[in-house]
C-alpha cells in the first residue's frame, strides 16, 4: 500500500509534517514524489479515457438526433398518405430515440463534470508535486552544505591544530638553540674596536709608569 491510499490523502497531506516524522526524510520525500507521479499518471489516464468516452457518447447523441428527425419525417409522410397508423408508429419510435438522446446527453453532462473534477485534481496534484520536489531540492542543498561544513570541521580538527602548533613550537625551539649556539661561539672573541681600546689603555698605563719612575729617580738624586 502506498503512502497515499486516496487522491484526497495527497491533496490534504502536509508534506512538512510527513518529513518531520520520518526517520529518513530524504527517502521519504523520494517515496512521496514517486507516489504523486504515479497518481498523476493514473489521473491523467482516467481523464483521457473519460474524454474519449464523452466523444463516443456525443456521437451516439448525434445519431439519435438524426433518428428523431428521420422518424419525424416518416410520420409526416405517413400522415400525408392518410396512414395514421404508420404515423403513430413513427412518432413512437421518434419518442424512443428522443428519450435515449436525453439520457445520453445527461450522461455526457455527468462526464463533463467528472472531467472538470479530474482537471482540478491534476492541477492540485501538480502543485503538491512541485512543492515536494522543491522540498527535495532544498534537502539536497542542505545536505551538500552540511557535508561541506563537516569537511571543513574535519580539516580544522583540534587535535590536528594542536599537533601543528606543537611542531611550530619545536621549530621555534630549534631556532632559539641555533641562535644561542651562534652567540656562545662568538662569546670571548675580541672585536677590532676592543683591541684598539686595549692598546689605548696600555699606552696610558705605560705613560703613567714612566712618569712614576722618573719621579722616583728625581727623589733619589735629591
Amino acid at each position: 500500500m502506498g503512502i497515499f491510499s486516496r487522491f484526497s490523502d495527497i491533496v490534504n497531506s502536509n508534506i512538512n509534517a510527513l518529513l518531520d516524522k520520518a526517520e529518513d526524510p530524504e527517502k521519504m520525500v523520494r517515496l512521496i514524489i514517486q507516489e504523486m507521479e504515479d497518481t498523476l499518471v493514473e489521473v491523467r489516464s482516467t481523464s483521457a479515457k473519460t474524454i474519449a468516452e464523452k466523444k463516443e457518447l456525443q456521437r451516439v447523441v448525434n445519431r439519435l438526433e438524426e433518428e428523431v428527425a428521420d422518424w419525424q419525417a416518416k410520420a409526416e409522410l405517413a400522415l400525408s398518405k392518410n396512414r395514421d397508423d404508420l404515423a403513430r408508429s413513427a412518432l413512437v419510435e421518434k419518442q424512443k430515440a428522443a428519450d435515449q438522446a436525453t439520457a445520453v446527453t445527461a450522461d455526457i453532462a455527468n462526464l463533463d463534470a467528472h472531467v472538470s473534477k479530474l482537471q482540478d485534481e491534476v492541477a492540485q496534484l501538480q502543485e503538491k508535486l512541485a512543492d515536494a520536489k522543491a522540498r527535495q531540492k532544498s534537502m539536497l542543498m542542505r545536505q551538500k552544505t552540511v557535508a561541506s561544513r563537516l569537511e571543513v570541521k574535519k580539516s580544522l580538527d583540534s587535535n590536528r591544530l594542536n599537533d601543528a602548533m606543537y611542531k611550530f613550537e619545536r621549530y621555534e625551539q630549534k631556532i632559539d638553540t641555533l641562535e644561542a649556539q651562534v652567540e656562545s661561539y662568538d662569546l670571548g672573541k675580541k672585536t677590532l674596536r676592543d683591541e684598539f681600546a686595549e692598546l689605548a689603555a696600555q699606552d696610558k698605563i705605560d705613560s703613567e709608569l714612566a712618569a712614576l719612575k722618573a719621579k722616583l729617580n728625581n727623589d733619589n738624586n735629591a
